[in-house]
């Protein structure tokens, strides 16, 4: 599948006040005319408590509330369609809760950790999960650590809102582990950046409305000397989005073709030459939105956790399958497994309080991404194991060769039944398989380790120092 952005005025920065933001009017209960959640920065975690629960009472559909009671997220799920939860997160999106501990000028709260913390607790329940992650943590991680307060009062707010989806534009086919040999070039025009290049494993590119972007603006320098920082507007003449079909059959990665697109230099984060450094705030935020539990991004890319190889072998069991919760050695192992899913919670957290005390993610959110993609790994395959010959053959009312529709009334093709088809657990092991390549492979972010952490001596490199354009590349 090829998509071809739609045009729009090229750089052209949107006004988010020109409107009042979508949900403001629909927000009921504890909340401002603006849709927020009337809690002072400076409540305590009882006030916290006691007023995330009259906005749940007020704004949570009565199904989803219920749902929540009978059976968690499963139950929820019943209920609830993707559909329904972007039609309703608007009024989420402007309650400030989303990100409760950024500044209210940025969308959120201006709330302490602790009681952001006891906030999301009151939330948790309900699954309302965040949309627009990497606007959450990889755009705004880079914008808090080097934009402007002119940038970060533009960006922030549609970032929370989910009113302007981001994408992020780095990998390239020939810059992957290897990120700083970079050959998208960016030339300046005047007030603009010219930009010409090719962008491959940008995740969600088709829906995104920005992206953040690297690209090489001096060639005559050390490789990560001559990159720049750029927020580019996805919506303009001069990119084309091209859909990756991964193996479970879904879309979620692009390649991003630029050809002459521009950029306002308004549009520049930090200086000339130094998107290196900038651009280290991002991959930090990136490696601890994909770090589990408690990373203040996704709880897992790919399947569930281990509250769910419970009730699965629970259920295995039941049914009088062997493998399952009668088994010692199968409630050692998911004991286990939710045991390093508690640790590595406890470890986020860590990392999330220095960031509310307004430090930029470190080396330090290697750790988490080392160890989550192997955890997640193990964790899915368990699971698809726990379905025995269920894992491997399964019946489904998307058989191929069926007619079938998405929500939309729009017809699957066959990629898409395929999809559809899968059992959770299945496409959760599948999907988890990029785990330990996607935000730094597991190799490269082992080699931050050691020499950012452990100050164990770089790996050799005969290149080191000489420009760009005198390095070989593929």
């Amino acid at each position: 599948m090829s998509v071809t952005t739609t045009p729009g005025a090229s750089g052209a920065p949107r006004d988010p006040d020109a409107a009042a933001p979508r949900g403001a009017a629909e927000a009921k209960g504890p909340v401002g005319p603006d849709g927020r959640l009337l809690l002072a920065p400076d409540a305590s975690t009882e006030q916290a408590r006691v007023l995330v629960r009259e906005w749940v009472e007020a704004n949570v559909p009565v199904a989803w509330r219920e749902a929540a009671a009978a059976g968690g997220r499963a139950a929820i799920r019943e209920v609830r369609s993707r559909a329904d939860y972007e039609r309703w997160y608007p009024v989420f999106g402007v309650s400030g809760l989303v990100a409760a501990r950024w500044a209210p000028e940025y969308g959120g709260l201006g709330l302490s950790g602790a009681a952001a913390k006891a906030a999301d607790e009151e939330l948790r329940p309900y699954n309302l999960g965040r949309l627009n992650p990497l606007g959450l943590a990889n755009a705004a991680a880079a914008l808090f650590a080097h934009g402007t307060e002119e940038q970060k009062r533009r960006f922030l707010p549609p970032i929370v809102r989910n009113e302007e989806v981001w994408c992020q534009l780095f990998s390239e086919p020939g810059a992957g582990s290897d990120l700083a040999s970079i050959a998208t070039r960016a030339v300046r025009e005047g007030d603009d950046w010219i930009v010409t290049g090719q962008k491959v494993w940008t995740t969600w590119g088709f829906l995104a409305d920005y992206g953040v972007l690297l690209a090489r603006t001096d060639p005559d320098v050390p490789k990560r000397n001559g990159l720049t920082y750029f927020l580019i507007d996805m919506r303009q003449p001069g990119v084309e989005v091209r859909s990756l079909r991964h193996v479970t059959g879904e879309v979620d990665f692009c390649e991003v073709f630029l050809d002459e697109a521009v950029v306002p230099d308004s549009q520049r984060l930090g200086a000339v030459g130094d998107g290196w450094r900038v651009g280290g705030a991002t991959l930090s935020g990136e490696r601890q939105m994909v770090s589990g539990s408690g990373s203040g991004g996704v709880d897992r890319i790919g399947g569930s956790g281990a509250l769910h190889l419970v009730r699965l072998a629970r259920q295995v069991s039941a049914a009088n399958r062997p493998g399952g919760w009668d088994e010692p050695g199968v409630r050692q192992e998911i004991a286990r497994l939710y045991s390093e899913e508690r640790i590595r919670a406890w470890t986020n957290d860590r990392i999330r309080a220095a960031v509310a005390a307004g430090l930029a993610p470190g080396p330090e959110s290697s750790i988490g991404k080392v160890h989550q993609g192997d955890l997640n790994q193990r964790t899915q395959a368990l699971a698809a194991d726990l379905l025995g010959a269920y894992g491997v053959a399964w019946e489904s009312d998307l058989a191929p060769g069926a007619e079938a529709a998405g929500p939309d009334g729009t017809p699957l093709d066959p990629a898409e039944i395929y999809a559809e088809s899968l059992p959770h657990e299945v496409k959760g092991m599948l999907r988890s398989r990029a785990n330990t390549i996607e935000g730094g492979t597991t190799e490269v972010n082992k080699n931050i380790l050691a020499e950012r952490v452990l100050g164990l001596p770089r790996e050799p490199d005969p290149y080191r120092g000489k420009p760009w354009k005198d390095v070989p590349r593929s």
